[in-house]
C-alpha cells in the first residue's frame, strides 16, 4: 500500500483503500424508506431497522468526508408526469400496490406524493442530509447504474473502489452492486450500515441472505467500526483531502 493507503479488514480478505479513488454509495436513505408517513411507514413496513443505521452511517460518512473521498447519495424517485415509470413495466406493477404517485401529506402538513422527485418524500433524511459537493442522483430503478450518470461520474472522477450504505439490502444495495461489478469497480459493503425490513424475523432473513451472496461473489463486507478505524490511520494530509 501506499502512503495514503488504509487496509479495512474485511471478508473474505482485507482491502485496501486509497481516498483519492474510492467513494461511499448512499442508497435510497431518503423519507419513503426511512420515515414515519413515508412509503414503506404507510405501507405497514416496519422501518426501524433501517431508522437503527442512521447513526453509524452519520459517523462513516462524517469520516469519508475528512478523508477526502467522494460522497454520492442515490434517492429513488419518479418523475412527477411518471413517463420514467412505464406503466406496465414490472418495477412500477411492484410498486403499485404501495401507492407510487399518491398525493399525500407530508408530516409538516405541505403536499408531498409518494416515490416522486423533489418531495418531502425523496427527499434525504434529515439526519443524513447531503454537504456541499456531495453528489445526489436520482434513480428510477433499482440499480444506481440504470439510465442516470452515475458511472461516467464515477469515471470522471477516477474512482475504482466504492463502499455501500443504505437501504435496503436485498434490493437496492444489492441490485446497485451487482450492476458496478460487472464494470469492474472493488466493493465494499458495511453489513452494519445496510438494513432489508423485507422477512426481518424469518429463520434466515433477506439481509443476511444478500450479504451471504454478495460476500461469495460480488463483494467485500466490513462493518462501520473496520472502515473508522481504518480512516483514522490515514496521515493528516489525507485525511483533510
Amino acid at each position: 500500500m501506499g502512503r495514503d493507503s488504509v487496509e479495512i479488514g474485511a471478508r473474505p480478505t482485507p482491502v485496501a483503500l486509497r481516498p483519492e479513488d474510492s467513494a461511499i454509495l448512499v442508497v435510497d436513505m431518503q423519507n419513503d424508506f426511512a420515515s414515519s408517513g413515508g412509503m414503506f411507514d404507510r405501507a405497514g413496513i416496519d422501518v426501524r431497522s433501517i431508522q437503527e443505521i442512521v447513526p453509524r452511517t452519520a459517523r462513516v460518512l462524517d469520516a469519508s468526508r475528512s478523508a477526502g473521498m467522494m460522497v454520492v447519495y442515490l434517492k429513488m424517485g419518479l418523475r412527477p408526469d411518471l413517463s420514467d415509470a412505464a406503466p406496465d413495466s414490472p418495477t412500477w406493477l411492484k410498486h403499485v400496490p404501495l401507492h407510487a404517485g399518491a398525493d399525500v401529506e407530508a408530516p409538516d402538513g405541505t403536499p408531498s406524493r409518494i416515490l416522486i422527485r423533489d418531495t418531502w418524500n425523496t427527499e434525504i433524511i434529515e439526519t443524513l442530509t447531503p454537504h456541499a459537493g456531495d453528489l445526489v442522483l436520482y434513480k428510477h430503478r433499482y440499480s444506481g447504474f440504470y439510465e442516470t450518470s452515475l458511472h461516467g461520474e464515477l469515471r470522471n472522477r477516477g474512482m475504482r473502489t466504492l463502499l455501500f450504505v443504505g437501504a435496503t439490502t436485498s434490493v437496492c444495495v444489492e441490485s446497485t452492486v451487482r450492476d458496478v461489478m460487472f464494470r469492474d469497480y472493488h466493493c465494499l459493503v458495511l453489513e452494519d450500515c445496510v438494513a432489508e425490513p423485507t422477512a426481518a424475523d424469518a429463520p434466515r432473513s433477506n439481509h443476511e441472505a444478500s450479504l451471504t451472496v454478495l460476500e461469495l461473489l460480488f463483494a467485500s463486507i466490513t462493518d462501520s467500526a473496520a472502515v473508522l478505524e481504518a480512516l483514522a490511520d490515514l496521515p493528516s494530509a489525507a485525511r483533510t483531502g
